[in-house]
């Protein structure tokens, strides 16, 4: 559970999602795919009830021990977008609803910014960190994320680093 969360705040961090009021990154509009790299370090081993891992075939054993084993390690998804106006916005609006995390602005222009987040979740676990982002043209974005955990039983550490490229105008099936 801790991890999704962990997981869906890093996401929404770099799917550049910043203030309507500050001036947008140089981006075009159209069909983006994000290569996001990340770690997580220093969660708590999974606890796995005896009995269900007795439940588990000899795959679904291995899947969950290689897990376990390779927890820390980073790991790197990727993922196509059709980035409209309209779906800027709302992600913009996303933060918002979610009420989770408070965005600090250090800088901000047409092709970089940089931030400061502050997060608490509903268990009370609380984030601190940075993220900054730039658009090296319009067709490519970079940018990072650093975020450290505190209030709960293991001091959680995650690092993100993503590229974003414009793909072409055309979104085909993406939505």
């Amino acid at each position: 559970m801790r991890t999704g969360v962990l997981l869906s705040l890093l996401f929404l961090a770099s799917t550049s999602v910043w203030a309507a009021d500050l001036k947008p990154l140089d981006k075009k509009s159209g069909l983006w795919e994000t290569t996001n790299t990340f770690q997580i370090t220093g969660m708590p081993p999974m606890h796995i009830p005896p009995d269900a891992l007795a439940k588990m075939t000899p795959d679904q054993r291995a899947e969950v021990d290689a897990i376990m084993k390779d927890q820390d390690s980073p790991r790197t998804i990727s993922v196509k977008t059709c980035m409209t106006p309209e779906k800027m916005d709302r992600s913009e609006m996303l933060w918002e609803k979610l009420k989770l995390c408070t965005r600090t602005f250090v800088s901000s222009s047409s092709s970089k910014r940089k931030m400061r987040l502050q997060c608490t979740l509903d268990n009370g676990l609380k984030m601190s960190g940075t993220a900054w982002e730039e658009a090296t043209n319009s067709e490519t974005i970079r940018g990072s994320v650093q975020m450290t955990t505190t209030g709960g039983d293991h001091p959680i550490s995650m690092s993100s680093t993503y590229i974003s490229r414009y793909l072409g105008p055309d979104c085909g099936d993406v939505k």
